[in-house]
Parts: C-alpha cells; structure tokens; sequence
C-alpha cells in the first residue's frame, strides 16, 4: 500500500488532477460570489414599458408608475412597439392601460384590469419577478389611483363625502391584473435546456480539447505543426457536425420544445459548439495543458454571465461586458429564441462566427510563435558545435 501511494505522488499527473480539483473550488466561488453579488440590489436595471391608451385616470396612474416604481422605466406609446421591443428582450414587461379603464374602474357592474405581458423566452427569474411587480402595481393603483378617480366621480354626483368614501373603498377592490405571457415555456425541464446545452457543450469541448492535446503530444515526432493544427481543426468541424446531431435529436426525441424547428436548432447548436471547440482549444495553443485552468474560469465565468441563470440585467457592468465578448451569451439567447420563441439568431449566429474566426487566428499565431521559439535555441546549440 505504501509503495503504491509512493508510486502515485510520483507521478505529475496525480498532482495535476489534485490541483485541478482544487482550482475548480478556488475559481467557481471567486467567479460566482462576486458575479452574483448585489444581484438583488440591481432591480432597477429592469426594464418596464407602460403604455397608457387612457386619457383619464390613465394619465395620472402611467405617471405615478414611471415616477414611482424601482425598475428602469418608461413609457412607450404604441402596444405594438412595446410587444416587440418585448419579443427582443429589451424590455422585461409591458404595462397596459386599455383605452376604457376609467370607465369601467367607474363602472358598479364592471371591473377594469390592468393588462401586463411578460416575455417567458427569458431566465426563469425574470418571470418570478415580474409577476411580483405586476401584483405590486395592481395593489398600488387599486389603493391610491382607483380609489381616488371613483370618489372624484361620485363626489360629482353630488352623494355625500363619507358615502362617496365608502363607495369607493368597495370599488377599489375591482381593479384586477392581467397578466399574458408570450413565448411561452412548457415545464421547467425546458427552460433549463439553454443552461444544460451550454454547460454540456462547452465542457464536452474542454475534455475533447484536452485528449486532442494529448494527441498532439504523441504524434509530435511524425507529424508537423500544421499537419498537427489542420487535422485538429478538421476533426472539430467533423465532430461539432456530429455531436450537435445526436444532442439535438435527444432534445427533440425527449419531447424539448422547438419553436422555431429540429434543422435550425441543429445547426445553430453545431455552430456555437464549434465555436467553444475552438475557444477552449485557443488556451491549450498558448499554456498548453496548463490551459485546462483558464478554461476552468471560462466555462465559471460563461455560466454567470451568458443570463442562462440569472438575468444579464442584474449583473455588474463588468460582468455584463465580460459576457458580451464571451460564446456562450450568444448561444443562450440563440437558443431562447429557437427553442421558445423570439427575433431571429442572425446577430448570434455573427457573433459566434466572429468569436470562432479570432480564435482560429490567435491559434495560427500561437502555432507559429511557438515554431520560432523552438528554432532560436535549436539555431543557438548548432552555433555552437560548429565553433
């Protein structure tokens, strides 16, 4: 027993793995404490349209909210804008006023509801929060502008103070919410698919990245450093055909939803894994297998900040900046909008393509820096046998 633990400590790639343990611990909670802190604290980076088609108490509520509530808010004139700046996710939540809201807030025999969308192609916090502030609203306007708006009418009508006070504590009551979801998620195993298929993809693209090192290392002997690089390359593209193939048909044979169908989520899903082939391979051109470390705080760092979690929104500027020049943010909205519904993934899909492209590049270069480095000392040595 002794010597074989003896024979284990021996041995480098026992302490690697040790080490690479470790680094997992040291990096995810490093990344994630400071990611995630004073998430809570940012709410007001939500965005919220109210659109007012009321030109009475309408007025005087869509301004008391925008003044009032702790979100980003602002007031947009058309549904129609609002619904599709909703659909594009720059905003978390419209609120409607119907043109006929005082009047049936006025009305004994009808109740007048306040009208709330909430984009479901989001992280599933979005909606939680959302939901709360739409029963926020409702409670408002039902305590303060309803209230007010049925007295002033019935005060009007000549009924006496108290009697007019009273009324309208029991109408205050009608006001409801409506709150209509688009893009709508069926079941939480679905809105954990944009997680699991980043997660899933990028680490399967760390251990591939890894073994094809290792590959490289043997074969170094017989086969150039292009040689080495184009057949790498080649087997990327060959295996992000494949791969993305049998993870997309699993998704969909296991009843995933697919709104914007099988073949363009197979290929946008063979992009985006070819592009984090080539990111976690760019960090092995450059360390080496001590690459393995970065590609540890890239995969902690994508999960964070990509918004499959938590929404983009409440994060730091630093974090939102370090997602937008990370795949993995690109490939989660991608996938939102292919899986539940949403605007087109031509601006993902350039990304994405851009990303890969400079990953190439910075590899080609790491490739040929590392040839030179290797010529100088060798040209040094041969210097010096002939003197």
């Amino acid at each position: 027993m002794k010597n074989a633990l003896q024979a284990f400590m021996k041995r480098p790639t026992t302490w690697v793995g040790i080490i690479t343990a470790l680094m997992f611990q040291v990096i995810f909670s490093v990344i994630w404490m400071t990611g995630y802190s004073g998430v809570t604290d940012r709410v007001e980076q939500l965005r919220i349209a109210v659109v007012n088609e009321d030109q009475q108490m309408g007025q005087q509520i869509s301004s008391g909210l925008i003044q009032n509530l702790p979100f980003d808010m602002t007031q947009v004139d058309s549904i129609e804008e609002a619904k599709q700046q909703l659909d594009e996710r720059a905003l978390q939540m419209v609120v409607f006023l119907p043109a006929d809201f005082s009047q049936k807030a006025a009305a004994a025999d009808a109740s007048a509801s306040i009208q709330y969308f909430i984009n479901e192609s989001n992280p599933v916090l979005i909606k939680s929060m959302m939901s709360g502030a739409a029963a926020q609203i409702t409670a408002e306007v039902n305590r303060q502008a309803v209230a007010a708006g049925v007295q002033n009418v019935l005060g009007g009508m000549n009924m006496p103070a108290e009697q007019a006070a009273a009324a309208a504590q029991g109408l205050s009551v009608r006001v409801t919410s409506d709150i209509q979801s688009t893009n709508v998620v069926q079941g939480m195993n679905n809105q954990m698919v944009p997680m699991m298929m980043v997660l899933a993809s990028y680490v399967g693209a760390m251990i591939m990245g890894m073994n094809l090192e290792q590959s490289a290392m043997a074969v170094r002997a017989s086969v150039g450093r292009w040689g080495r690089f184009a057949a790498r390359s080649i087997i990327n593209v060959v295996a992000a055909v494949f791969v993305s193939l049998v993870g997309s048909s699993l998704l969909a044979s296991l009843g995933g939803q697919m709104e914007q169908g099988f073949l363009q989520l197979w290929l946008f899903q063979m992009l985006f894994l070819l592009t984090f082939m080539f990111v976690s391979q760019l960090f092995l051109y450059l360390f080496g297998m001590a690459g393995m470390l970065f590609n540890i705080m890239v995969l902690s760092a994508q999960l964070v900040s990509s918004g499959a979690i938590v929404p983009r929104e409440l994060l730091s500027d630093f974090y939102i900046n370090l997602g937008n020049a990370l795949p993995a943010t690109y490939a989660v909205e991608g996938n939102m909008n292919l899986l539940f519904g949403g605007p087109g993934i031509g601006a993902e899909a350039l990304a994405l393509s851009i990303i890969a492209v400079v990953a190439i590049a910075i590899s080609a270069l790491a490739v040929t820096l590392k040839r030179q480095a290797v010529q100088q000392p060798s040209a040094v040595i041969a210097g010096q046998r002939q003197s």
